[in-house]
């Protein structure tokens, strides 16, 4: 049986990256991962010349200078800016809430008259201390606001009524008094132009790689095939549920293919009614095609496109966990296995299901570096 200095549960973002700069180190590594294919939820798969983001839209943006050219080693991005719009009732409404937004929904023209409507609503509903998310939210940003862009989006991602949605979850909302549609704030972003996939490929080109491996399925095979276990799989079922089950909101994909070259403009369009099922509509293409993202349209793509329904789903665990639940009995839960992991010096836990913790992807590679520092 080969030796390996390092064992890597998991080929998305974390496990890659920390297995690609312990390779340059010399350390032996071996990366497995229980899907057939690697990249973790980042993984994109090229349908005739469309990346389709496979486990939801990723979109890389970043103000680490670090982290941007530390990915951009790998590939080529493009400079596509994220400006989802939101559907409520059949009108179109910019996100973030900005200065768009406002024109639609009061007719306001300039920043001061955005200003004083949000306030006077804020005042309307005399929120001295909030109780729940529903709250929170009119508390920053008025009832109008809340009611067509937030609420019903929110309890269809948690699955809750946001009466019942602890205030924490909104600490703040993005509200921005200008006329500009770029939903984050950061000085990098964009998107490969070959597809996410194709970095963790590159990272892991001259690493041993097994697919279809379950670490669960094969335990006895590998708890003794390193030195070293990197684990980017969940802390709580790593040590058998014994302080109850962590918990998360999981996520249904409903893919199409259309004979049509565009089918709603946007790349991102949420859907803010309740009783629409589905948060989103992803269409891929959009992406990558378009003014100054690098990309000419082939015959294959200029009359067909394929979208991607994103319903929030109740999760258990035979379904995919997508985001935390960072409330407090989940957070006690965690910090108990946490304290376990401590007393075993031969596993490292990373990443969003190691560290029970949403992470956006400049920060997953930026714990993966930080580790891989410590570690080497």
């Amino acid at each position: 049986m080969v030796k390996y200095d390092y064992l890597v549960v998991g080929s998305g973002l974390f496990g890659a990256t920390f297995a690609y700069e312990a390779n340059k180190k010399g350390k032996k590594c071996l990366v497995i991962d229980k899907r057939p294919n690697v990249a973790g939820n980042i993984y994109t798969e090229n349908r005739a010349g469309i990346n389709v983001h496979k486990y939801g839209a990723h979109i890389f943006h970043t103000s680490n200078k670090e982290v941007w050219d530390y990915v951009n080693q790998f590939t080529e991005f493009n400079r596509y800016t994220n400006s989802p719009v939101a559907v409520y009732k059949g009108e179109l409404y910019n996100m973030p809430f900005n200065m768009n937004t406002f024109n639609k929904l009061w007719g306001v023209i300039t920043p001061d008259e955005a200003k004083r409507k949000i306030e006077e609503e804020k005042e309307e509903a005399g929120v001295k201390e909030a109780k729940n998310l529903e709250e929170q939210a009119i508390s920053l940003v008025g009832k109008t606001i809340y009611e067509k862009l937030v609420k019903g989006y929110t309890e269809k991602q948690w699955g809750k009524s946001a009466k019942l949605l602890p205030s924490s979850i909104i600490k703040r909302l993005p509200v921005r008094f200008t006329y500009d549609n770029n939903y984050f704030n950061d000085t990098y972003q964009g998107i490969p132009i070959n597809g996410y996939t194709k970095i963790i490929e590159k990272m892991l080109d001259k690493i041993d790689l097994r697919l279809n491996c379950d670490f669960f399925e094969h335990k006895e095979e590998l708890k003794n095939i390193a030195d070293k276990i990197i684990f980017t799989g969940p802390i709580d079922k790593y040590y058998n549920y014994q302080f109850g089950e962590l918990e998360y909101r999981s996520l249904r994909f409903e893919e199409e293919e259309l004979n049509t070259g565009n089918y709603q403009g946007n790349a991102v369009v949420n859907y803010t009614e309740f009783d629409v099922p589905y948060t989103r509509i992803i269409e891929h293409k959009h992406f990558e095609y378009g003014p100054g993202l690098g990309k000419i349209e082939s015959e294959n793509t200029k009359n067909r496109t394929i979208i991607t329904r994103e319903y929030p789903d109740k999760w258990n665990q035979d379904k995919e966990p997508y985001y935390t639940i960072n409330d407090e009995k989940n957070s006690l839960i965690y910090e108990k296995y946490k304290e376990l992991s401590k007393n075993d010096k031969n596993i490292i836990f990373g990443g969003r299901l190691g560290e029970y913790k949403y992470y956006d992807m400049d920060k997953v590679i930026l714990s993966a570096l930080e580790l891989a520092k410590k570690e080497l």
